[in-house]
């Protein structure tokens, strides 16, 4: 868990931030009003950096990016420009007193006795020894103080790999911050927009908008408590004005205070319902039960939190994406596939089951295996077919399964020692031959990893109409393979839908590359926003919100 030991000055941190903006524009202002004959600025040195910054702990964890900004500037200061403050600091410290949009806490950024070295600094002109030396603390101190507010708004609060309890194993955003601090300062240009601190991904930006909304709702004493009510459309009910209420921002803009006080449960507030309800992952069916109650009383402040831990999780994404990729959010139970930074194709999946759950990693998908067979990993064979093979011998042959060695040559069952079956030394592969019985149905994707997770095709699509889908062994099945492989085959000579499936009717398994690599994300987010501030929320499938909230909330 990352701490930071804070110097936690007299004055209220939001007054003291009014004050240090309104220092920083009188600073400016008086500069370009009345020029002092300063002489040159101060260079510093690697040496006056270290201990400056190893002077204090809010300064210290921030070292090295300060060792590199200022190598590469060849040490000349970076916040002063002919001896006055450049307006990029005010810019900061408006960014910094802002930070409670992005669910980050404003004291975390609170520099130490700035407040009193800015008044210094502009006392001591006449003093030029003393003015340049504060130049250099002051210089080496607000870098700090991007540095904080930098990594905290770029990379996350919590890192994953410092955290072995956050699951995150997506490659990690890689901003160089030095650079950054460089594009803010226009020393340097980025087609990232590092100068004007906006979020680098839109889905960021639309939980930042729905934070302020949620807040807002807050601020006006959250959202009425919903009696258990069992409620279907046309019928009546003392609380319908009150779930009115609650449900007022979905409800059509033509409803009227008449129907808002009706105790008929109409067609209006039908439809409302069936959008809170397609927003938090359950059935939209307009009926009212114990399950769409539970979430229409969810407090408030948890829905806040929920939307500022999903912001923290967009901080860990790359800076940018790919321009074609995968990307399955597990608790969303939803397959996008973006081509040219669009998405071009979505469908439903099904992830693991909590006690098997889905990893979050991010690969790369190589192949296409048509007619797969399944070979049956090593804890389901253990604790499920096994059992089933010492009580029914012929249930491998009714199954279609097999039991090869590892070059592939067939072995008799009843020669096989099952009771060592999912040890090391076990020596042989089961599996399912290709066919209607095979778990993987007709096809599967492969991104090769350490958990062997892959997509796949199913033959239960039943389940793919249920609103909860943690059904799997840990890999992810996909409602539409065959469509999936047609358009990753795309660019490959001889594979169109036809052609996949004249191999599937063969029953034998056929590995086909795909043209080029194409980056694969499993990522875990419970709260997604529009451009309008709807949130769609999905449930914490696997505690990941809960672990996550424990680290981020207490920190702050």
């Amino acid at each position: 868990m990352i701490t930071r030991h804070l110097t936690i000055m007299p004055v209220p941190f939001k007054l003291s931030l009014y004050f240090i903006v309104l220092i920083f524009s009188c600073l400016i202002f008086v500069g370009c009003k009345k020029k002092i004959a300063l002489g040159e600025q101060p260079l510093l040195d690697s040496v006056y950096i270290t201990q400056y910054m190893n002077s204090d702990p809010e300064f210290k964890e921030n070292l090295d990016w300060a060792k590199k900004f200022y190598k590469e500037r060849r040490f000349k200061l970076g916040w002063f420009k002919n001896n006055e403050i450049v307006p990029q600091a005010e810019k900061l410290f408006s960014v910094m007193s802002r930070s409670h949009e992005e669910g980050l806490d404003p004291e975390d950024y609170n520099l130490f006795n700035l407040e009193q070295k800015l008044k210094e600094l502009d006392e001591s002109k006449k003093d030029t020894s003393k003015y340049k030396d504060l130049q250099k603390k002051l210089d080496i101190a607000l870098s700090a103080a991007y540095f904080n507010f930098a990594s905290d708004y770029y990379r996350g609060l919590v890192v994953p790999r410092e955290n072995k309890e956050v699951e995150w194993d997506v490659k990690r955003n890689k901003i160089k911050l030095h650079k950054a601090l460089m594009t803010l300062l226009g020393e340097r240009k980025s087609k990232y927009p590092y100068a004007e601190f906006k979020p680098l991904h839109k889905d960021y930006a639309n939980l930042k908008k729905a934070l302020a909304r949620y807040r807002e709702v807050q601020k006006q004493g959250g959202w009425p408590t919903i009696p258990s009510i069992s409620l279907k459309p046309g019928q009546r009910s003392p609380a319908v004005p009150l779930l009115s209420r609650r449900l007022a921002d979905l409800m059509d803009k033509q409803a009227d205070s008449a129907v808002a006080d009706s105790t008929v449960y109409g067609p209006r507030l039908v439809n409302a319902v069936k959008k809170f309800q397609q927003l938090h992952g359950q059935n939209p069916d307009g009926n009212i039960g114990p399950a769409t109650i539970k979430m229409l009383n969810v407090p408030i402040q948890n829905r806040i939190r929920q939307i500022v831990i999903n912001m923290e999780r967009w901080r860990w994404i790359p800076k940018s994406f790919e321009p074609s990729y995968l990307l399955v959010n597990i608790p969303e139970y939803k397959l996008y596939v973006t081509e040219k930074s669009k998405t071009v194709m979505t469908m439903n999946v099904i992830v693991g089951k909590a006690m098997h759950a889905t990893p979050i990693f991010s690969d790369k998908l190589e192949h296409v295996v048509i007619a797969p067979y399944w070979n049956i990993p090593p804890n389901i064979l253990r604790d499920e077919i096994v059992p089933r093979v010492v009580s029914d011998p012929g249930y491998l042959d009714r199954m279609n399964i097999e039991v090869v060695t590892n070059k592939g040559a067939p072995v008799d069952p009843s020669s096989v020692d099952w009771s060592q079956a999912g040890s090391e030394g076990f020596g042989y592969v089961v599996r399912k031959r290709p066919g209607p019985k095979n778990d993987l149905g007709n096809v599967k994707f492969i991104f090769p990893n350490v958990d062997n997770i892959y997509l796949h095709d199913t033959p239960h699509d039943e389940l793919f109409s249920q609103a909860s889908r943690g059904f799997s062994h840990g890999c992810v099945r996909v409602e539409e393979p065959i469509k999936l492989a047609e358009y990753l085959l795309r660019n490959v000579s001889g594979w169109d839908r036809n052609s996949i499936m004249r191999q599937v009717s063969t029953g034998k398994e056929r590995y086909v590359s795909v043209k080029e690599k194409l980056p694969v994300y499993l990522v875990y987010f419970t709260a997604k926003a529009d451009e309008n501030g709807n949130v769609q929320f999905f449930e914490d499938i696997y505690g990941h919100d809960s672990e996550l909230a424990s680290m981020y909330f207490t920190r702050l």
